[in-house]
């Protein structure tokens, strides 16, 4: 699934950690899905492979990689278990954490690159300001890969700020409650549970405004990073329907308990499965054609447009959404045994469904997307 990316491939595959991985994922991604988290093993895991130093910059010891390498390998995270790709996407922090003081940015990675960050915004809550920092306090939900993380960011409101953009607060896990409420039908491994904080000082150097400019010079954090935001969570759906699909190539040999032809032989099957695969490989060579024409602009030293920003948000939701009509596709074809709890079919739908109803990726990013493209203005909201 690295094709695209054959420098992630080098780099993500030396020593065979990466596959060995995968196999672990894939034989115990229901153990996971019962204990709502990533255990801290795979996030050890994710670690050796590269996944949180991938785009830090090499002067942190970074890996400094392009953004369609990273978002190849949460990918390939991804086919094996949905969950698993989505807490990988978060070494995408990087790009966004890159707007915090430099100073401040020396000591986050002063033990090396590869911190596990992670983090929830909305709704920012109000802080006491003083003394050199904020005072915060609140809960958040939707923060995924809380169990894992040594670092937190939560949102928080400033009075008097007014520039649209969220501000984080960045402090150690250990200043933070998780309370485990997430209990859903999709990315059920995630652990995107709330994190409640009281009365935490945290001083103003460790804070930093989300889809600010960043303090460093460098054409990956030129990218734009809130697109950045919505890619690494939409190809999550990319590899999703991959596995989905691949498993109903698999399905086509076995015969019916009632007679009727293998599945590979029914024309409704045929049928479902080229439009599928059609559906599935256009809505990824869109996604990874505009991330390689937006980097390529930016290695030349151009400026990201906002143009560029809206094709990539639109290229994401696009692959969000043509994914979760993939894994209908697939559930579909998967007939009554796909309704079991545990079945992979319906697994991935569930898991694509929870994609595509994001925020970033939902269906009324078309309706911002098209704004933009006729000039009516920019995009609503959080950008």
């Amino acid at each position: 699934m690295l094709n695209n990316s054959p420098r992630a491939a080098e780099v993500f595959l030396e020593g065979g950690v990466l596959e060995e991985t995968l196999a672990i994922i894939r034989k115990n991604a229901l153990d996971y899905r019962a204990m709502r988290r990533i255990p801290q093993d795979i996030v050890n895991r994710f670690r050796t492979i590269g996944v949180y130093r991938a785009l830090v910059l090499k002067q942190f010891g970074g890996l400094e990689l392009g953004p369609a390498d990273f978002l190849g390998l949460v990918e390939t995270i991804a086919e094996a278990d949905a969950s698993c790709g989505w807490v990988a996407s978060f070494g995408v922090s990087a790009t966004y954490l890159a707007a915090l003081p430099l100073e401040t940015l020396h000591k986050f990675y002063a033990d090396g690159p590869d911190v596990v960050f992670a983090g929830a915004i909305f709704p920012p809550q109000k802080v006491q300001a003083g003394d050199g920092g904020f005072v915060v306090s609140g809960r958040w939900p939707y923060a995924s890969g809380c169990t894992g993380a040594s670092m937190i960011g939560v949102g928080i409101a400033v009075e008097g700020e007014s520039s649209g953009l969220p501000r984080t607060a960045v402090m150690p896990a250990s200043a933070v409650t998780i309370d485990e409420t997430w209990n859903t039908i999709g990315l059920s491994a995630t652990g995107s549970h709330d994190v409640v904080v009281d009365k935490v000082f945290v001083s103003e150097e460790w804070t930093f405004t989300r889809g600010g400019k960043p303090t460093l010079e460098s054409p990956l954090y030129a990218y734009p990073s809130l697109a950045l935001a919505a890619q690494v969570l939409s190809v999550v759906g990319l590899g999703c329907a991959r596995r989905a699909l691949n498993e109903v190539l698999i399905m086509g040999e076995r015969r019916s308990i009632t007679g009727a032809p293998a599945l590979g032989d029914r024309p409704y099957v045929q049928l479902l499965v080229g439009e599928a695969e059609a559906e599935l490989s256009a809505a990824r060579a869109l996604f990874y054609e505009t991330t390689h024409n937006v980097w390529a602009r930016l290695s030349a030293g151009e400026s990201a447009t906002e143009a560029d920003a809206n094709a990539v948000r639109l290229a994401a939701t696009h692959a969000a959404q043509a994914s979760f009509s993939v894994a209908r596709k697939c559930f579909t074809i998967g007939g009554i045994a796909a309704v079991q709890a545990d079945h992979i079919l319906g697994r991935c739908l569930q898991d694509c469904a929870v994609v595509a109803q994001h925020a970033f990726m939902a269906s009324g990013n078309y309706e911002a997307a098209g704004k933009v493209e006729l000039g009516r203005g920019g995009r609503p909201g959080y950008p």
